[in-house]
C-alpha cells in the first residue's frame, strides 16, 4: 500500500479515489458526510473516522455554518458549551465526558472504523484550550477501555495562525500540550496541520518563516512521541510530500484533486476556481483565458522535444474541457499528484529527500525560462515560485 492518506468529503472524491487512489493505506472520512461516502469506498484502505469537532471552532458564529454541520453537531449533548470560549477556560468535567463519549459511540456504532480522531478543538494562540482539550483526551481513553474499542486512535493537532510554531519558544508551549493530550487518550497517532498554511500564494514570509517553522516543529514533536506512533502530516500541497521525503511524518495527508489546504469543517461552500496542474513546474494555475494564452507562449520558448513542451502542451490541446469541466480539471489535478507522489515513493526512503530536491530543481529551471503566469496567481506569478520555495527546504 501506498503511504498517501487521502481526505475524502464527497461522492467526487471517492471518484477520484477509486480510479487514481485505492493503493493509499488508508482514507480520512468525516462522521458528517459518511452516509453519502462509505458506499463508494475502495476495499483496500484503513478507514479513519473523523467526527468533525474541529468546526466548533467557529460556535459563536453559527449563522456562517452549514446547515448541514449543524444539524451533525447539534445531535451531541452539549455541542455548545464545548463550543463556547468562556466554558472552554473552565471546562465541567461531566459535560465534556457526556459529549466525548456520545461522538465517539456515534462514530462506531454507525461504522467501525479501523482508525479514529480524538475528539480536540484547533489549537489557539494562548493556553485557553489546553484545559478542555487535555479533558476530551482523557474521556476518549476511558471510553475505550470501556467498550474495549479494538482499533487505533489519531490525536488531531490543528492550528489556526502561523504564530503558533514559528517560534521555538511556542512550539515548546505546543509540543507540551500534545504530548499531553497524547498520553491522556492513550492515542497511537498524530495528526497535525497548520490550517492557515496555503504554499500556493507564494508568499515571501513561506520561504523565510513559515517553512521552517513548520518542519523544526516535526522535528521537535518526533523527539517526545514514540518512534512507531501513527505521524500524519498535511493535507498541503508539497510541504507534506517534503515532510514525508525527510522521514518527518509517516503518511502526507493529501487531497483529491482539490482541497490541498485544511479547512475546518462546517464552512458554507463557495465555487472555487478551476485550477490545473502545471507538471513541470510542480504548481496549479488558476484555469482562465489568460491561462490559455500563456500556455501558447510558453510553448514556443520550449523545444519540442522537452517533456516540458511535451506535457503543457496536452494541456493547452484538451484546455476547453479541462477548463469547464470542473470534474475533469480536478482528474488532471489528481493525476499529476498521483505520478509525483508515486516517482518519490520509487526511491529508497533514505534517498527521497534528495530526489525531491532534485526534482523541484528541474522544476525551477523550466520556470526560469518562461514569463509570468497571469495575475490571478498574485505573488506566485513567477512560474517557479512555488517550486523554489520548497526546493530550499528539502535537505
Amino acid at each position: 500500500m501506498a503511504d498517501h492518506i487521502p481526505f475524502v468529503y464527497n461522492e467526487d472524491d471517492c471518484v477520484v479515489l477509486g480510479r487514481l487512489y485505492p493503493d493509499s493505506v488508508a482514507i480520512r472520512l468525516p462522521l458528517e458526510t459518511l452516509d453519502r461516502t462509505s458506499p463508494l469506498l475502495p476495499a483496500g484502505p484503513q478507514r479513519w473516522l473523523d467526527p468533525g469537532v474541529d468546526g466548533l471552532e467557529k460556535w459563536p458564529r453559527w449563522v456562517k455554518l452549514s446547515d448541514s454541520y449543524k444539524a451533525h453537531m447539534e445531535r451531541f449533548v452539549g455541542f455548545d458549551r464545548i463550543g463556547n470560549p468562556e466554558f472552554q477556560k473552565k471546562p465541567d468535567k461531566q459535560v465534556v465526558n457526556t459529549f466525548a463519549t456520545a461522538v465517539l459511540q456515534e462514530s462506531v456504532r454507525r461504522f467501525q472504523p479501523n482508525w479514529l480522531s480524538v475528539p480536540q478543538l484547533p489549537m489557539v494562540n494562548d493556553s485557553g484550550r489546553n484545559k478542555i482539550n487535555q479533558l476530551l483526551a482523557a474521556a476518549t481513553r476511558e471510553w475505550k477501555l470501556r467498550i474495549a474499542y479494538g482499533g487505533k486512535l489519531i490525536l488531531p493537532v490543528i492550528f489556526t495562525h502561523q504564530k503558533q510554531i514559528n517560534l521555538k519558544t511556542q512550539r515548546n508551549k505546543r509540543i507540551e500540550q500534545i504530548q499531553k493530550c497524547y498520553q491522556l487518550a492513550s492515542a497511537d497517532g498524530v495528526w497535525s496541520v497548520d490550517s492557515s498554511l496555503s504554499e500556493l500564494e507564494g508568499s515571501q514570509t513561506l520561504e523565510r518563516t513559515r517553512f521552517e517553522g513548520l518542519i523544526n516543529f516535526h522535528k521537535e514533536l518526533a523527539e517526545v512521541l514514540p518512534r512507531d506512533n501513527i505521524s500524519i502530516g498535511g493535507p498541503y500541497w508539497g510541504m507534506n510530500l517534503l515532510l514525508w521525503a525527510r522521514n518527518l511524518v509517516k503518511h502526507p495527508a493529501i487531497g483529491l484533486g482539490s482541497s490541498f489546504q485544511y479547512h475546518l469543517p462546517g464552512g458554507k461552500l463557495m465555487r472555487a476556481n478551476v485550477r490545473l496542474a502545471l507538471p513541470p513546474l510542480r504548481r496549479t494555475a488558476v484555469a482562465s483565458v489568460q491561462l490559455e494564452s500563456w500556455l501558447k507562449v510558453s510553448l514556443k520558448r520550449l523545444s519540442e522535444g522537452d517533456e516540458a513542451y511535451k506535457q503543457l502542451s496536452e494541456i493547452s490541446n484538451n484546455f476547453q474541457r479541462l477548463s469547464r469541466d470542473i470534474r475533469s480539471g480536478r482528474e488532471q489535478v489528481a493525476a499529476f499528484y498521483k505520478r509525483w507522489f508515486d516517482s518519490l515513493a520509487a526511491v529508497r526512503p533514505e534517498g527521497r529527500a534528495l530526489a525531491l530536491y532534485q526534482d523541484l530543481s528541474s522544476a525551477f529551471v523550466s520556470g526560469k525560462s518562461l514569463t509570468e503566469l497571469p495575475r490571478s496567481e498574485g505573488t506566485a506569478r513567477r512560474p517557479e515560485r512555488v517550486a523554489r520555495q520548497l526546493m530550499l527546504h528539502c535537505l
